[in-house]
């Protein structure tokens, strides 16, 4: 778990490579290859916190990773993780609008990790109360299991997932 709340709180911010280098080594977090990546950025608790009326002003807070630094996508490339997970609204920044000349898809990180990689991508996870037991306890890394529901002919599905610590 790489908790990027506690370094940029529920302010909007594009977590390049340098960034998330930054805090993993500031929290001391490993990622090996077959892990999961999960960043908890606080954005599950302001959702709840809107009673089923969340303030539309949660879909420009918190942390997300910066889908367009090349540094950032060659280290996912390179670490082998299995997917990356988090309580955000789609795990990367959502650039809107782009400019007239481009000319590409406007989430790079999906299109890396889901069509060209086969990296599973998680998102609007409830990874607080996780985050909360992990840091109380000095840890970052616990067991993770999301199995997929039995969908026959689908090409898609909720998961449920649960964390052993």
């Amino acid at each position: 778990m790489v908790d990027l709340h506690s370094k940029y709180g529920n302010d909007a911010k594009a977590v390049g490579y340098d960034d998330l280098m930054a805090v993993m080594k500031e929290q001391n977090v490993l990622v090996e290859p077959g892990d999961i990546l999960c960043l908890w950025t606080g954005l599950d608790n302001l959702i709840l916190e809107g009673e089923k009326n969340p303030d539309p002003a949660i879909k420009h807070a918190c942390a997300a990773l910066n889908g367009w630094d090349e540094k950032l996508l060659d280290w996912i490339v390179e670490s082998g993780v299995a997917a990356i997970v988090s309580d955000n609204l789609a795990v990367e920044v959502i650039k809107k609008p782009l400019p007239a000349c481009h000319c590409g898809t406007s989430l790079p990180l999906h299109d890396l990790c889901l069509f060209k990689l086969g990296i599973h991508l998680g998102e609007l996870w409830h990874l607080a109360e996780l985050n909360a037991w992990l840091k109380n306890h000095g840890r970052n890394r616990f067991l993770l299991t999301a199995p997929p529901l039995r969908l026959t002919g689908a090409v898609g599905s909720p998961v449920t997932p649960i964390a052993t610590v």
